[in-house]
């Protein structure tokens, strides 16, 4: 029983290769729509609004270029002053801070561990409250 019907299918399946309709390629050629690559100039209109009304950037024109000199005189001042005030405060709180020797500072919430070595000065950095550290290795000349 088994046996016909394998046979059955078999010949089914010659029969169904034999009847079916010879099949046909063409050649496939690809066209360009953007212009700028060979396609049609047509298309150009269409795909420049498209990109634009895809485009999320907003352009301001030229006036992000356009400086004022009075707003960059004072931003300049400020970086000065604030670096003068920074200096001093480290040179108050440090004193002359010599690299070449070991020493712990205490910065609030910070300690700094300073560690001189054969390769180099190590700069450790812990965080009191958080529990990170981390440690800058300066190379030794």
């Amino acid at each position: 029983m088994f046996v016909r019907a394998g046979r059955m299918l078999v010949l089914a399946t010659l029969l169904g290769l034999g009847l079916s309709a010879s099949a046909q390629a063409q050649d496939l050629v690809y066209t360009p729509k953007n212009p700028a690559f060979g396609g049609s100039p047509v298309n150009y209109q269409w795909m420049l609004s498209s990109a634009k009304t895809q485009n999320a950037f907003q352009d301001s024109g030229r006036d992000r270029f356009r400086r004022d000199p009075l707003e960059d005189f004072e931003n300049g001042l400020q970086r000065q002053i604030l670096s003068q005030l920074s200096r001093e405060l480290v040179s108050d709180r440090f004193g002359n801070l010599n690299l070449q020797e070991q020493g712990s500072y205490d910065l609030g919430e910070f300690t700094v561990d300073i560690t001189p070595g054969l390769d180099g000065i190590n700069i450790k950095v812990f965080n009191k409250l958080t529990g990170d550290e981390s440690t800058i290795t300066i190379p030794g000349f």
